[in-house]
């Protein structure tokens, strides 16, 4: 897994809540048994028309949103199924962080979709309704508009053409060191080999 660095990317957003993992990748682009060539299917039942050619009102496929890396959405982003392939999908179309939002006791991500993220390396940011709101407004305005993400300093930052709009978020701090550090579960685990070679020799 590749470590998380700060950057600058165009935000691209689904005004939708609920989106599922049926609606991220459809059951028919599970087939494959390699982890590799599901950024094409991401949002294909809204990206593509009938005849497989490109739906030109889907986000995605606007000029000024193509090549986004990062994806904002409404609450309980990732719900359904627990197809890690829909965090795939995410990861090979280009995406490197998602923003959803927590509205009362809804969720911005369901559990396991938010733990496959960060299993993939994919961030995963909880604002405020209000703030979502805010940058839903700015990209009706302002399609292809740019943001910073910095793990390290916890913020998004907004480049508006009205200045700069700073958001902070929280993050827990093993996942924060696992995606800085490029670590996935089993580079976590080979951290102990030492020991664990001592062990099993002990134990033989």
């Amino acid at each position: 897994m590749k470590k998380f660095e700060t950057f600058t990317g165009v935000v691209a957003g689904v005004d939708r809540a609920n989106i599922d993992t049926d609606a991220l990748i459809p059951k028919e682009h599970l087939k494959s048994i390699k982890r590799t060539g599901f950024g094409a299917a991401l949002f294909s039942d809204w990206r593509y028309n009938d005849d497989e050619s490109d739906n030109p009102e889907f986000v995605l496929n606007k000029p000024e949103t193509k090549g986004a890396e990062i994806l904002v959405a409404r609450n309980n982003f990732g719900c359904g199924s627990s197809r890690e392939h829909a965090v795939w999908a995410v990861v090979q179309y280009g995406f490197k962080a998602v923003i959803a939002p927590r509205e009362g006791d809804v969720p911005a991500f369901a559990d396991i979709f938010r733990n496959n993220c960060g299993k993939n390396g994919l961030l995963t940011i909880e604002l405020s309704a209000a703030q979502v709101d805010e940058i839903f407004q700015t990209l009706e305005k302002e399609p292809g508009v740019k943001a910073t993400v910095d793990l390290e300093a916890q913020t998004v930052t907004l480049h508006a053409a009205g200045g700069d709009d700073e958001y902070a978020f929280e993050i827990a701090p093993d996942l924060k060191k696992k995606l800085l550090e490029g670590l996935d579960d089993i580079a976590l685990t080979l951290q102990y080999e030492a020991d664990i070679t001592a062990y099993e020799a002990a134990h033989s």
